[in-house]
């Protein structure tokens, strides 16, 4: 699988500025990235929630994998992110 290379804050804030802006989703603009690119900080915090409510996997997850590996992945990227905010 490959690795991105923008964090996972920033995909996850990218998705939701999409759905907001963009007519394919909740927006009205038919080209929203430039958009996105000026907003998705906007929606930062959100992005935070989300990982944070996904530190602890469904069943389904814990069942395809190693929870204790998932755990440290969504800490890092929490970690990461802020560390971001605060510099």
């Amino acid at each position: 699988m490959p690795v991105s290379t923008m964090s996972v804050v920033e995909r996850i804030a990218r998705v939701i500025a999409g759905r907001a802006v963009s007519a394919n989703a909740e927006g009205e603009e038919t080209s929203a990235g430039n958009l996105v690119d000026s907003a998705w900080q906007d929606y930062r915090p959100d992005a935070l929630s989300i990982l944070r409510t996904l530190r602890e996997p469904d069943p389904a997850m814990a069942n395809a994998g190693d929870i204790a590996v998932w755990e440290r992945m969504i800490e890092a990227a929490i970690a990461e992110a802020e560390a971001d905010a605060a510099a």
